[in-house]
């Protein structure tokens, strides 16, 4: 089931990703987009511009989105 896109863990993820994610990713010529949340913690993202063919896109997503999305929420089970 996925959450209400204007409250609980939705805004918090969107939140953390417009303020600590998106800019380091921008400045490297990608773009970063919130898909869903889902009650299980399972977040969706997309990811675009330069970061859309980089090899090292699947890595920068568990790595670091996950990572901080994790530390930041601790209901955060996953990034996809």
């Amino acid at each position: 089931m996925e959450e209400n896109n204007e409250t609980g863990m939705y805004q918090q993820v969107s939140g953390i990703i417009e303020k600590d994610i998106r800019p380091f990713i921008e400045a490297d010529g990608g773009f970063i987009e919130l898909e869903k949340v889902e009650d299980d913690g399972i977040v969706y993202v997309k990811l675009a511009g330069a970061c859309a063919g980089c090899p090292g896109a699947a890595n920068d997503l568990k790595a670091g989105v996950e990572r901080i999305l994790k530390m930041k929420v601790p209901q955060v089970s996953e990034v996809r």
